[in-house]
């Protein structure tokens, strides 16, 4: 919404890759930012939160 603040407040997408923590470096080359640092959630494998060049905050999930 124009004019509201950015990130946070909304829905949290996540996108599968092979390895989140390969993605999120990616991310940071094109001006984003790593929130959370890639980190275990068990069985279900690792995530790692992103936020885009306008504030978004982005979820990415691997296996390994």
């Amino acid at each position: 919404m124009e004019g509201g603040p950015s990130g946070g407040n909304g829905v949290l997408v996540y996108f599968m890759c092979a390895d989140c923590a390969v993605e999120a470096a990616r991310a940071v080359v094109s001006g984003g930012q790593i929130v959370r640092e890639k980190m275990s959630i068990g069985q279900y494998g690792f995530i790692t939160l992103i936020a885009d060049t306008e504030g978004n905050m982005i979820g990415l999930h691997s296996m390994q």
